[in-house]
């Protein structure tokens, strides 16, 4: 009796204590306000996650540009995006998991008045920069978006914007972002934006440099075709301070820790899964079969020493295909958000364009060696590759696109965006659907909830860009 009675007078002791009752549902131990560089790891880690996985449920494009193959899921290589909530979880995953937290990190960082203004300025550039890829993704995937009325939690209802109008304010707060950020102080000593919450650089901005003119890179590129003039200028601004070596990739840390693990680790035969899903395509290890390709044993596993894919949109055994390596399953394999070796495929297709002066077969050549470098191959291993005269820059099959394409859709395995984008612009390798009639796909349609919440404006969209369907080509793909 004694001890509920202390019980009791406990309870109405810590009731006198608080103004409210509502206070107990308040986890102490718990931070309710994130600070701004943990929203932006946050944002980078949701970034490379939506990137990288290839869960059926939210990311597919590696079926889509045939790198990969299934065993069982027919559907998804074949190009049906209505069966799951593909295109909402991708959708969801850019606006919701990064772009809503890279806005209210810089939202925090513009009302601390006690942050010195040269540090705000750096981390709003690196914050800016993030935002730029992101958008440019949902661009460059659905076409138009909203945009001018986005994150804002009052309209549930946002407008769309014209695809290429966004492309175009995109581009500009790129500049803004690279023009915000001071690497030395007047002493020569370095300054630093983010730093523990910067996973890919550690708050060193002159990397930060080099990283938005590499991604102003990729973004000039993409317009080359519609808007050759002003692709090229961009171009001529960003090549003197984009990537030089592996050592300048973007790359997400993962760990050996959930939940911060590559999420192929979660979809894939490891030690997280025992999912037989997934095998490697027949179009890609036939091709880099016939090239002898050093890289084959760092993307696949052999089945009896040979490296074999399964059809891609049919179903396949298991154990008789390749699948990927034991490399590309490990829970801490990195995530890659841009690296050298795309920058040198695009440098070699400026220099094809004419934008820049240098030979394209040199960047090209840097290009290969990059990739099978940064794979685990050797110096030696490249220069064999490079020298088969279907590889050679000079005596390899097709036009520059092709050339180009061909050994970039190579190289950007385990990269299913890059290695989409890059196909829609050049056409190359040709892709041939798995079943007569379909085509493969140019764009994610929207997502179903849009068209229940937000119908009229997602309609007004469609109409604009020529219709909702995987089949569309957006503004920038008039090849």
């Amino acid at each position: 009796m004694k001890k509920l009675i202390i019980c009791l007078l406990s309870l109405v002791f810590m009731a006198a204590c608080v103004d409210d009752l509502d206070e107990y549902n308040i986890d102490t131990k718990r931070a309710t306000n994130a600070p701004p560089a943990t929203l932006f790891t946050s944002a980078l880690l949701n970034l490379t996650d939506v990137l990288t996985t290839p869960n059926v449920n939210t990311n597919n494009i590696r079926l889509y540009v045939q790198h990969w193959a299934t065993t069982q899921y027919v559907e998804e290589p074949r190009y049906n995006m209505t069966g799951r909530l593909i295109p909402q979880n991708f959708w969801n995953a850019l606006y919701r998991d990064v772009l809503a937290d890279l806005n209210e990190a810089k939202r925090l960082l513009l009302a601390d008045e006690t942050i010195n203004e040269t540090l705000r300025n750096n981390q709003l550039a690196q914050i800016e920069i993030m935002e730029v890829y992101a958008w440019s993704v949902l661009v460059t995937t659905f076409g138009d978006v909203p945009y001018t009325e986005a994150l804002d939690p009052t309209n549930t209802q946002p407008v769309y914007d014209d695809d290429q109008a966004i492309y175009n304010d995109i581009l500009n707060r790129l500049d803004t972002a690279l023009g915000l950020i001071k690497t030395m102080d007047e002493a020569g000593e370095p300054l630093m934006g983010f730093e523990e919450g910067d996973v890919l650089y550690n708050g060193d901005m002159a990397q930060w440099v080099k990283f938005g003119n590499s991604l102003k890179l990729r973004l000039a590129m993409v317009i080359a075709d519609v808007d050759a003039a002003k692709a090229g200028t961009l171009v001529a601004e960003a090549a003197p301070n984009v990537f030089e070596s592996n050592a300048d990739n973007a790359i997400f840390p993962y760990t050996s820790a959930t939940p911060n693990n590559n999420p192929i680790s979660d979809n894939v035969k490891g030690d997280l899964s025992s999912r037989e899903d997934f095998i490697a395509a027949s179009t890609l290890v036939d091709l880099m079969n016939e090239l002898d390709d050093p890289r084959r044993p760092q993307y696949f596993t052999d089945v009896d020493g040979e490296f074999v894919g399964g059809t891609v949109g049919f179903s396949n055994d298991y154990e008789a295909n390749s699948t990927v390596s034991e490399k590309v399953a490990q829970l801490d394999f990195p995530g890659v958000l841009l690296d050298y070796a795309e920058v040198e495929f695009l440098l070699a297709e400026a220099a094809e364009r004419g934008f820049i002066a240098e030979p394209a077969a040199e960047h090209y050549n840097a290009a290969i060696r990059a990739s099978i470098l940064y794979w685990g191959g050797t110096e030696a291993e490249a220069d064999a590759y490079l020298a088969q005269p279907e590889v050679n820059y000079a005596t390899a099959p097709g036009e520059w696109r092709e050339k180009i394409g061909r050994q970039a859709w190579i190289a950007y395995f385990n990269r299913g965006y890059e290695a989409w984008l890059t196909w829609r612009r050049l056409d190359a390798p040709t892709l041939i659907p798995p079943v007569e009639g379909l085509i493969v796909p140019t764009r994610l349609i929207y997502p179903v909830n849009e068209q229940t919440l937000n119908p009229n404006n997602r309609d007004a969209a469609a109409s604009a860009i020529g219709g909702d369907e995987s089949s569309t080509k957006l503004f920038w793909d008039v090849q």
